[in-house]
């Protein structure tokens, strides 16, 4: 199916905005950079049974100077939180990182003076993502969810400004973009259940209490 047969009159209206941000969410390429144990869940996010190469990330770059999302997996000790500086300082504009496992975003059970308490401490941080370790299936969600945020990212000061306007207008959906999973956005009684679980602050549990119900993760021997 090619995009001509979407577009009858040939004819495509869009932004340069939009057009950038697909363009940089679609092509996210990942530093080759594993701290812990979460990054064995990483590394199998990316090998054939999952696949992230699906959505463009076949490619962990060895350079940081070719990458533009790092993937926080797993702890960071004292002295590695320069290192780790360092690294995201060489990556191209523009960056975002995903503090990966409950280690990096809080310092986990290694409550101590050897482990940073929060990799936010030493980068900015665009996603939290839990569990430990968070299974190859939850890294690749949130993933998707930062894609999502990517595509809707303003563009420049000017962007920024305006979608600060925005919010203080109260001029935004009751559903902020690319907070609604895809599965949801396409089916209406789906769509209405999560803007209901999200007023009242339970999209979490919507979704957990769909995933129980149905049933895939109990298929196969647990192999979806």
């Amino acid at each position: 199916m090619g995009m001509e047969e979407k577009l009858p009159s040939g004819v495509l209206l869009t932004t340069v905005e939009r057009v950038i941000n697909w363009a940089r969410k679609s092509s996210t390429w990942g530093a080759t950079f594993g701290l812990a144990c979460c990054a064995i869940e990483m590394m199998a996010a990316g090998a054939p049974h999952y696949d992230l190469g699906r959505w463009g990330m076949e490619v962990f770059r060895a350079s940081p100077r070719q990458a533009d999302l790092m993937i926080v997996a797993g702890r960071v000790s004292q002295k590695m939180a320069p290192v780790l500086r360092q690294i995201y300082d060489q990556m191209a504009e523009p960056k975002w990182v995903l503090s990966m496992g409950v280690c990096a975003t809080s310092g986990g059970m290694f409550n101590n003076y050897a482990i940073v308490q929060g990799v936010d401490h030493i980068v900015p941080v665009d996603m939290y993502l839990p569990g430990c370790p968070p299974r190859p299936e939850m890294l690749i969600d949130s993933i998707l969810k930062l894609r999502e945020k990517i595509l809707h990212e303003p563009l420049g000061a000017n962007g920024r400004k305006m979608l600060e306007a925005r919010k203080e207008r109260g001029d935004v959906p009751t559903v902020a973009p690319g907070a609604m999973p895809s599965s949801y956005r396409s089916d209406p009684v789906r769509r209405k259940q999560w803007e209901k679980a999200v007023r009242e602050g339970r999209e979490e549990q919507l979704r957990i209490a769909n995933w129980m119900a149905d049933g895939r993760h109990l298929q196969g021997g647990g192999r979806w």
